[in-house]
């Protein structure tokens, strides 16, 4: 099965579901390999975020990704339309955080999709298949994954009062999707309409932009769509939520009572299995290393010593402060009289090497790319630089802050990132730098 993209751009416009903001969206075409991507216009430097699992900040009533302090909001109902279309690669792009409630539905977004012509691309799609059960639960909801040669999902959807109890099982594909789970419009109880504004969220909500039930009765300006439109709606749910895992899953999905916070649970501990088991290759069974376990804000230099092969003296990280994301960090190395590239570099006049300035942007980037892998420790190699440049000296005393940022990751292995080392503000080194990750199988 080959990887998809859209002929052409396409736009919708509307008013988003938690901001109340008006929006324009587009979607464009991408090359093979190029995943989904949103891209916030209007921002300065029009930032993208890449929407993947560990990116997931918020999940009260919607699905949330940030990176950095770039935001996007209910994201779901356009993930769901992208992957249940078989879409691989488009660049998403809002002028707000949030995309256009539209009716409720994904159904806008399909329409959108065909209008802009789906074509194949020149490369096989990458699956991810299930090889074992995996389950998450919390009170009387759960979700449970299982292995299939295809994605199905079997839900039920009920509220505490047992009323509007429905159950479907369906095989998704693109014809299913589109005719049997795209129209299925979002809904919410009257009751917790209230608490709902109280926390800032649905702002822009409406009866044509979603299905309040109150009682036993069904509040819309538009008659039910299905005898079971909710039990559908939380398929469509479940299909924008596991696409975080980042690539298309063959899997067999039981749910019950599930809700978006319970579908990232389910993504998150697929996205572990999945590196767990990439990162395993070549390994005798039993043998795969597991991800560390990391603080997401900054490391220590135990954690780095964890991460990175290097040892004394060529350690050139003293800590990470800041982790923004999988895909930006900021780190520290202090700059002491006691280095011992001093004595030789220079005698009477020390300067710090612009080579290890060099290698500490590498590790930097090393360290991002065994985050990008959700913290599985693997050797990461220094492939290339370019555009290197070194504008002041760096002298004993300085606090080196080191800036890296990944642009590219190809195939989870290999990443280009640019970085840059300052002292007191000020850029003294920045380089564009090409890392590898490696099993140990194939160092061996």
């Amino acid at each position: 099965m080959k990887q998809r993209t859209l002929s052409r751009p396409v736009t919708i416009k509307g008013n988003a579901l938690h901001t109340g903001e008006a929006v324009t969206l587009t979607i464009k075409p991408a090359p093979v390999n190029h995943g989904v991507v949103f891209c916030r216009v209007d921002l300065s430097g029009s930032p993208e975020i890449v929407p993947r699992v560990d990116k997931v900040t918020d999940l009260v009533r919607a699905t949330t990704i940030q990176s950095g302090h770039v935001k996007i909001h209910t994201v779901e109902h356009v993930l769901s339309a992208l992957s249940g279309c078989g879409i691989d690669n488009v660049t998403v792009e809002m002028n707000a955080s949030e995309p256009p409630i539209m009716d409720g539905s994904a159904r806008p977004y399909v329409n959108l999709i065909i209008e802009g012509e789906p074509v194949e691309q020149d490369k096989e799609r990458e699956f991810y298949t299930l090889d074992t059960a995996v389950s998450v639960a919390k009170g009387n909801s759960s979700i449970i994954a299982l292995p299939y040669d295809g994605l199905k999902i079997s839900c039920t959807s009920a509220d505490d009062r047992g009323i509007h109890t429905q159950h479907l099982s369906l095989t998704i594909d693109p014809e299913t999707f589109i005719a049997q789970v795209a129209p299925a419009r979002t809904f919410t109880i009257y009751e917790d309409i209230e608490e709902l504004l109280k926390l800032g969220k649905i702002r822009g909500g409406s009866l044509d932009s979603a299905i309040v039930i109150k009682g036993d009765k069904v509040m819309s300006k538009e008659p039910l769509r299905f005898k079971d439109e909710f039990v559908r709606h939380k398929i469509l749910d479940i299909i924008g939520d596991i696409s975080l895992l980042g690539m298309p899953l063959k899997a067999h999905i039981v749910a019950t009572r599930p809700g978006h916070a319970l579908n990232a649970e389910l993504t998150k501990a697929l996205f572990e299995r999945m590196h767990q088991r990439k990162s395993g290759g070549g390994k005798k069974k039993g043998s795969a290393r597991a991800p560390l376990q990391m603080d997401v804000a900054s490391l220590d230099i135990r954690s780095i010593l964890d991460i990175l092969p290097h040892r004394y003296p060529f350690v050139m990280i003293d800590r990470v402060v800041e982790i923004m994301g999988a895909e930006e960090l900021v780190a520290i190395k202090n700059v002491t009289f006691n280095e011992p590239y001093f004595g030789g570099h220079f005698p009477g006049n020390p300067v710090m090497p612009g080579v290890l300035q060099l290698e500490a942007m590498a590790q930097a980037a090393g360290i991002l790319i065994v985050r990008w892998n959700n913290w599985v420790p693997r050797p990461a190699f220094f492939m290339s630089a370019d555009k290197v440049k070194f504008r002041k000296p760096v002298l004993p005393g300085d606090q080196l802050r080191i800036h890296a940022k990944l642009t590219k990751v190809r195939s989870n292995k290999i990443a280009v990132a640019e970085v840059s080392c300052s002292v007191d503000g000020q850029v003294v080194s920045s380089a564009e730098l090409m890392i590898t990750i490696v099993d140990e199988a194939e160092m061996e």
